[in-house]
């Protein structure tokens, strides 16, 4: 059984039977019973070798999963992205791995349907109230926060983000960044601008101010100027981009596309992309 599942990868699956990746019901006992010694057997793989300090995952696909269930009610359809979120704290912290930042909800996707862009909003806050509430999250030191142009948010939403980050912000263990209204370019642009202020408010001129635009000093402005870079950068549902995300940051990020949409996703989908990431010889453009 074991020298089998040493040269046969599981597959993926990106539609609404994550657990035993479509088995008929006959065969999906079995199949859960594979997919565990298989989770089990990646597991103890990647112990053994390098993990990522700071994990970027887009999370993209919850529409898709919703159709596949048949699913309208856009509130229904998030909360199951949502719920996700736990797992995939509990696998980093399984793994030791301190920041995690995931890509809620870009400055584009404001542009949605009212409706739809409602039923984001309420996942985000309901799920996000949940985390900063909760004392079993507390005691294993989460640290919650947001960045983005938090401006462009409803009160509400950016109410909910404040009392978070306010709630947890002893929590020295893991840090949660939520990107939220975030955009790439408009992240470099506010580096840039909140540079620029920063010189004029010293009186220097235009010519010194031009001298000093370097790579470090606008990194030094960025929203997150804290975090080191993203080692590894996961995007869900099949789509071969990064859309801006991290733009900055990712110079050097290693990428890992998988076609399982994001509510799907599940813990050996997780594990397939950190042991991609210890396999790759990391040249920094070298």
């Amino acid at each position: 059984m074991w020298r089998a599942l040493s040269t046969f990868e599981l597959p993926a699956s990106s539609g609404e039977a994550a657990e035993d990746g479509g088995a008929t019901p006959l065969l999906a006992p079995l199949t859960r019973v594979l997919y565990r010694m298989y989770e089990r057997r990646l597991y103890r793989e990647v112990l053994g070798a390098r993990l990522p300090r700071h994990l970027g995952i887009i999370l993209d696909g919850n529409r898709r999963f919703g159709r596949s269930l048949h699913l309208n009610d856009a509130r229904e359809i998030y909360r199951l992205g949502a719920r996700k979120l736990d797992d995939v704290l509990t696998w980093c912290r399984e793994l030791e791995i301190p920041a995690i930042t995931l890509w809620a909800l870009s400055i584009d996707n404001l542009r949605r349907p009212r409706e739809e862009l409602a039923g984001i909003l309420s996942a985000i806050e309901e799920k996000i109230r949940a985390l900063a509430t909760d004392p079993e999250r507390t005691r294993r030191g989460v640290r919650i926060r947001a960045v983005g142009r938090l401006d462009l948010l409803p009160r509400r939403t950016r109410r909910v983000l404040e009392e978070a980050q306010e709630a947890t912000r002893g929590g020295n263990a893991v840090t949660l960044t939520i990107a939220i209204a975030y955009g790439g370019r408009d992240e470099i642009a506010d580096a840039v601008k909140a540079m620029l202020h920063e010189r004029a408010e010293r009186g220097e001129t235009l010519e010194a101010v031009a001298e000093q635009v370097t790579p470090e000093a606008i990194g030094r402005h960025l929203y997150a100027v804290d975090l080191p870079e993203p080692e590894l950068i996961i995007r869900t549902s099949g789509e071969i981009r990064l859309s801006g995300f991290l733009l900055w940051q990712s110079a050097y990020s290693e990428l890992y596309f998988t076609d399982v949409n994001w509510p799907a996703f599940r813990k050996i989908d997780f594990l397939r992309a950190i042991r991609d990431f210890q396999s790759r010889h990391r040249k920094y453009g070298l």
